[in-house]
């Protein structure tokens, strides 16, 4: 069975800033799974990297380390889904079910279409992954393979 991965943006961080779950992160994506991740993580972790930047968690050479080497996964290696109305309206619905912030809802509106697509498909299989809890229950909920970074 083909394993796909779906990122959410606190589960990607992980990937370029040391933190609880860095390295299994960092060990899975080693591998070249096939990762989804949403136009919308690309303004989150430019978000969550100019924070870091800012409060000196990342100095000036890291955090161009970090750009440089986010920028270039996402041209080359990550699958990034473009933000459609589909995603938009089933966002809105998935909000009208579940206790979800805007963002979180978008998030996994992106992964429950990807699945929906893969459902035809025979020997595929998504892992949502989003290091909030909350959100991966929600996800379980809405009959979606989950996992947890800060598990591990």
């Amino acid at each position: 069975m083909v394993k796909l991965y779906y990122f959410d943006t606190s589960a990607l961080l992980k990937m370029y800033v040391t933190e609880t779950g860095s390295r299994w992160v960092q060990a899975l994506l080693a591998d070249r799974p096939t990762v989804f991740v949403s136009q919308l993580t690309l303004i989150e972790a430019a978000c969550a990297f100019a924070r870091r930047y800012r409060e000196t968690v990342l100095n000036a050479e890291q955090h161009g380390r970090v750009l440089m080497s986010f920028d270039y996964d996402t041209r080359h290696y990550y699958q990034v889904i473009d933000l459609l109305p589909v995603t938009i309206d089933t966002a809105r619905q998935l909000a009208y079910k579940h206790p979800l912030r805007a963002y979180d809802a978008v998030q996994l509106a992106t992964a429950w279409l990807i699945q929906q697509e893969l459902i035809q498909a025979e020997d595929f299989s998504l892992t949502f992954l989003s290091a909030d809890q909350r959100l991966l229950t929600i996800a379980q909920t809405e009959g979606m393979s989950v996992d947890n970074p800060n598990l591990y």
